[in-house]
């Protein structure tokens, strides 16, 4: 390995990680719990917020109103909120405009501003449904949907045919390492099983960190604001797959739901749903900051 300092680095780093005990993935916001995973030091300093879809891929839609939309004004009232409420930490926004922006660009982004949380957010919608009137089948709209769902990633790349577990890795080295040491290094040797051990614990962290932020926005939906809620789901998503930090996806409601559009249209709606996302981050910033 050309690269001396990120050798020394690995193999100091290995011998912390594997001497640090497990946690388990059902985390509850207990903001007293000691986070054993986490170093001693760490600072959320910088979060990303991703307001989902954009120009012409404006996303699900209801009866007056664009997901597109909707996840902008979110996106702005986050972005203020963050800056009033978790002064000390900056907030980076994958789009300002109306302007579609690719999922890899996203992670882009959310990278080079070396985030500590990725935040996505979106609106739902189900799709129409057949029914039976008079012996024929209709297919009318389902507006039976309520409620949040926060999305993970599923951690289930192994073998991707379009290079996800190299791109990923890079991706998470460029994360870890000061700018210059991945400029003037010699990038990821994936034939050295120290860093991909070592690479493969990050990204093992990044999955629990995302969960636990996950179940945190769960509970407080559901426990403190009584929000339906379908729970945090793993699953293979794009915007998520290549953030090299703790990522999730907010399902905030079901659009194409007349009563969940008004919802999620109104200020008190939007406000509602940042104030929780506050309320989660602020959780979150203070469980994994303490000291082991």
């Amino acid at each position: 390995m050309k690269n001396k300092a990120f050798k020394r680095f690995i193999y100091r780093t290995c011998v912390l990680l594997f001497s640090l005990p497990l946690f388990s993935f059902k985390i509850l916001p207990d903001t007293t719990k000691k986070d054993s995973s986490v170093y001693n030091g760490y600072k959320v300093r910088t979060i990303v917020v991703d307001a989902g879809h954009g120009g012409k891929r404006a996303g699900a839609n209801g009866a007056y109103s664009l997901e597109k939309n909707v996840t902008l004004a979110l996106a702005f009232k986050l972005q203020k909120a963050i800056e009033k409420d978790v002064p000390d930490v900056k907030v980076v926004m994958t789009r300002t405009t109306d302007d579609d922006i690719l999922w890899q660009k996203r992670s882009d982004i959310a990278n080079d501003a070396k985030g500590d949380l990725f935040i996505s957010l979106h609106c739902n919608s189900l799709s129409d449904k057949t029914i039976t009137v008079n012996g024929r089948k209709k297919r009318v709209p389902d507006q039976s949907g309520r409620g949040v769902l926060v999305l993970v990633y599923g951690f289930h790349r192994g073998g991707n045919a379009n290079g996800g577990d190299i791109e990923e890795a890079a991706a998470i080295r460029e994360n870890l390492f000061e700018e210059k040491d991945v400029k003037g290094g010699s990038g990821v040797d994936f034939n050295d099983p120290t860093q991909m051990i070592l690479l493969n614990a990050f990204k093992n962290k990044y999955r629990k960190q995302s969960i636990r932020f996950a179940d945190i926005v769960n509970d407080e939906f559901k426990e403190t604001d009584g929000r339906p809620s379908e729970g945090v789901r793993e699953q293979s998503i794009l915007i998520l797959c290549h953030s090299a930090m703790p990522s999730v996806l907010v399902e905030t409601g079901y659009i194409n739901n007349p009563k969940e559009e008004d919802y999620l249209n109104s200020d008190a709606g939007q406000d509602e749903i940042v104030a929780t996302l506050i309320r989660s981050i602020q959780i979150y910033k203070q469980q994994v900051e303490q000291s082991n």
